[in-house]
């Protein structure tokens, strides 16, 4: 046997490895890893990348790599590799012969490695990892790897050698038997490979074997899992995540980050379903659909919220007839390498699925950008084009409402632009009116007031005061103070700034119609009801002839005034309007987008003041399956408006069913409070952002679950929940030492005294913000009597005086709910006292 060992030289940081399994079958499974290879090998900076064959039934990815004869001998663009043989093309398992062709003779490959390790382990002293490690070093695995391309560093480890005797050899491989004599060598072995390669690329067998438990769940970072509309497919891969997952739970040793790609899979790509009937499912036939499926699983098992991923199969659903041509050194390695391109995106930098392709790409872009800046040695090449793109990305964030990472995206960039470019450039008077917005819109006012005190001065200086920038932050400027309870000096500035935008710019400027939009909002607030309904009024007919009837601009005008409507009683007209902006959004935007839920529960609210519970009930029942889709069961969107269907259920006479959903609510949000409070003793909750700000360190904290050991661990044991379920069912909180529930006690006495000194200092955003907080600790079954009490009639008094009914409604459903539950533990605890 010819093993030929090369110096790999190890990387400054280990790569991943990434497992591809399809429960069906390999031929597409191995043409998509492939193709995403030669993308990563791809470019004068590409790390080695190695492709392993680990599917030893049905040997066939080394076809994918076959050299011809000119490119076997030539030089490796490697230096750290000698050019290994020529690839050839091998015979499957059940017609292999040994090759004799050419005097060339068949390279070994992973089985003959395991081989080598099994006889090693007779003989290697050692325990745990220090064994394994030994008896990889002592099989000599850098011989066992070769040369798959002639122009990139792409590296091939196949299956084994292909002689007469590979099938016999290959069904007796006894993965259970390894794995008990060295516990650690899989995983180590896989933690090698990643130390000399950027990328590890796994093709793991079909079906349900010990080599399948193996590839996903001691080998891999990642796991790719291919499926089709076959029956069975999905159950197949949603039954693999869920035992890896389960065993890096249960197990100390392997309590590792691991994430998964779904990737459909059908005849024609996205051609295949026309309708999207397969991807989003159809009620009517009964169909689930594949991609709320997936985000339902992906929301279980990391506890992560924000699944959704429309952006990842808008760009990831493969045609199996392209697949199927790239087979062979005559193939056609072209056909996959978009959806390759596509695909290295997300996985090459360990993104999401859930992640969007514009973010991922302003991720991308920031993350380059830091780089030319370090290499810059301390000038400021780039930090321009870094600051652009943080604005863009803050933005982003605060349009899926992840609040506090664009407040970290948008102060990044307003310090960049101050110190580039000061105070009054254009660029940088936008990066503080996004931040000025973003802090109004989050209850930060008084921060929100600065920062557009300063834009108002900054444009004044550069642009003039009629200039329609300076006009839009002055506007905005007393929206911030009316948001303070400065009414009167509000109104004052909104009517200056109207009468300065009907002068310089006209009536029915853009700007003018926006300004008039923010004294309408403004009137609302200060109860002027008939003022506010009669600048709406023009407002709305200026934008209809301006913008056009369905113009979102229109429709959140038309929305405002049907409430202001539904306020003052006119409950028809109301109805009306909002019927024809739903209509409106149901056509433009689709019925899952973010207008047409916000209209749709407008006008839920106009329904039950005229007391159609019927109708009330349909759309809360939509729009609570709509948020459990979206959002997760355990979003406090989704869990608010299932309480208000619980009313509406109470109302309708079901008592018993608006009983039990709430109930539910009670019991999610108790695991939730539980959950949260591990996460917060959790390492990774204390510390893990990567140099590109993203998410990734608070997701992966948020996968940990009570009950899993805090090293590390992203899915919850069934005996830890079991453990749990009968004080989650009631309602009951972690016990706790007395100790800490002083302490408690103590930090939730001094923010109410905050919350009040907030209250008598006339600061309506601040309060709002504390009272929101404190909503969860205040309802807490664990939280003195007298501090609950105390409490929630502050919270209520802070709803009470911004005029926010849902809040107000919501809260105090909350504390029926509480009473509920405590009246349903008394009863169990002392059935005689319920009689």
């Amino acid at each position: 046997m010819d093993q030929q060992g090369f110096p790999l030289q190890p990387l400054a940081q280990p790569g991943a490895v990434t497992s591809f399994y399809a429960y069906e079958g390999g031929a597409a499974r191995n043409a998509v890893l492939a193709a995403l290879a030669l993308q990563l090998a791809d470019g004068p900076d590409a790390a080695p990348v190695l492709v392993i064959d680990w599917d030893l039934e049905a040997p066939a990815l080394h076809r994918h790599f076959a050299l011809p004869a000119d490119e076997a001998t030539a030089p490796a663009t490697m230096p750290a590799l000698a050019p290994p043989p020529s690839l050839v093309p091998w015979p499957s398992p059940a017609s292999v012969q040994p090759d004799d062709d050419a005097g060339e003779q068949a390279r070994p490959g992973l089985l003959d490695f395991f081989e080598a390790c099994r006889a090693r382990l007779q003989s290697t002293a050692g325990r745990g990892d220090e064994l394994a490690e030994r008896v990889i070093d002592a099989a000599g695995w850098q011989a066992y790897i070769e040369r798959a391309d002639g122009r990139r560093p792409l590296y091939l480890l196949r299956a084994g050698r292909f002689d007469g005797s590979y099938a016999e050899r290959a069904s007796r491989l006894d993965y259970p038997a390894l794995f008990d004599a060295c516990p650690g060598l899989f995983r180590r072995f896989a933690a090698r490979l990643a130390q000399h390669f950027g990328h590890v690329l796994v093709a793991v067998g079909a079906g349900r074997s010990a080599a399948v438990s193996v590839c996903s769940s001691l080998v891999p970072d990642r796991l790719v899992g291919l499926f089709t509309p076959a029956p069975g497919s999905i159950e197949g891969i949603e039954g693999v995540l869920r035992r890896a997952l389960d065993y890096r739970c249960t197990h100390e040793d392997e309590q590792r980050p691991l994430l998964f790609y779904p990737l459909a899979c059908t005849a024609d790509g996205a051609r295949s379903d026309p309708h999207a009937r397969w991807r989003r499912g159809d009620a009517r036939h009964g169909l689930p659909g594949y991609q709320p499926r997936f985000e339902v699983l992906l929301r279980a098992s990391y506890g992560w919220s924000r699944v959704d991923l429309d952006s990842w199969f808008d760009e990831n659903q493969l045609a199996l007839a392209d697949a199927l041509s790239t087979a062979g050194p005559s193939g056609d390695r072209r056909a996959l390498a978009r959806h390759a391109a596509l695909l290295a995106e997300w996985l090459a930098p360990g993104r999401f699925p859930w992640q969007s392709l514009p973010e991922i790409r302003l991720r991308a872009a920031v993350a380059q950008a830091r780089r030319m800046g370090a290499a810059a040695s301390g000038d400021d090449i780039g930090a321009p084009p870094l600051a652009e793109h943080l604005v863009r990305l803050g933005q982003l964030c605060r349009r899926e409402r992840r609040r506090d990472e664009a407040r970290a995206c948008l102060d990044e960039a307003l310090v960049l632009r101050e110190r580039l470019l000061g105070d009054d450039h254009p660029a940088t008077r936008q990066a503080r009116g996004a931040l000025a917005a973003l802090l109004l819109e989050s209850g930060a006012v008084h921060d929100a007031r600065r920062h557009y005190d300063l834009l108002v001065q900054a444009c004044g200086r550069k642009a003039g005061p009629d200039d329609p920038e300076t006009l839009a932050a002055r506007s905005q400027l007393a929206r911030a103070l009316a948001a303070l309870g400065e009414g009167e000096r509000a109104l004052a500035l909104h009517e200056q700034v109207v009468a300065s935008c009907e002068r310089a710019l006209g009536a029915e400027h853009l700007v003018t119609l926006d300004c008039l939009e923010d004294l309408a909002h403004s009137l609302v607030q200060q109860r002027e009801y008939e003022r506010a309904r009669v600048v709406y009024e023009r407002v709305l007919d200026a934008r209809r002839r301006r913008q056009g009837s369905a113009h979102a601009d229109t429709l959140r005008c038309g929305q405002r005034l049907a409430l202001l409507l539904g306020e003052t009683g006119e409950l028809g007209n109301a109805r009306r309007m909002l019927e024809s902006v739903l209509r409106a959004h149901e056509r433009h935007d689709g019925l899952d987008a973010a207008g047409t839920l916000a209209a749709r529960e407008a006008l839920a609210e106009i329904l039950a003041a005229q007391g159609d519970l019927a109708a009330v009930r349909s759309i809360q029942e939509s729009l609570a399956r709509t948020r459990e889709r979206h959002l997760g069961a355990g979003h406090p969107d989704t869990l608010n408006m299932q309480l208000r269907l619980a009313s509406t259920l109470g109302q309708q006479g079901e008592a018993e069913a608006a009983r039990r959903l709430r109930e539910q609510v009670a019991e999610l949000r108790q695991h939730l409070r539980e959950v949260e409070v591990e996460v917060d003793h959790a390492p990774a909750h204390r510390g893990a952002r990567d140099e590109a700000g993203e998410v990734r360190g608070a997701a992966f904290a948020a996968m940990r679950t009570p009950g899993v050991a805090a090293t590390g661990a992203w899915m919850p044991s069934p005996s830890a929940v079991d453990g749990d379920a009968s004080r989650i069912q009631h309602g009951q909180a972690a016990p706790r030492d007395h100790a800490e529930q002083g302490q408690a006690a103590d930090n939730l006495g001094h923010k109410l005294t905050q919350l009040q000194s907030l209250i008598d200092s006339s600061s309506p955003g601040e309060a709002r913000a504390l009272a929101d907080s404190l909503r969860t600790s205040v309802l807490r079954p664990s939280a003195a009597h007298p501090l609950r009490r105390r409490g929630a009639a502050m919270i209520k008094q802070v709803y009470l005086q911004e005029g926010d009914k849902d809040a107000l409604l919501s809260f105090t459903q909350d504390e029926v709910s509480l009473l509920e539950g405590a009246l349903i533990e008394a009863a169990r605890d002392n059935p005689m006292a319920m009689r």
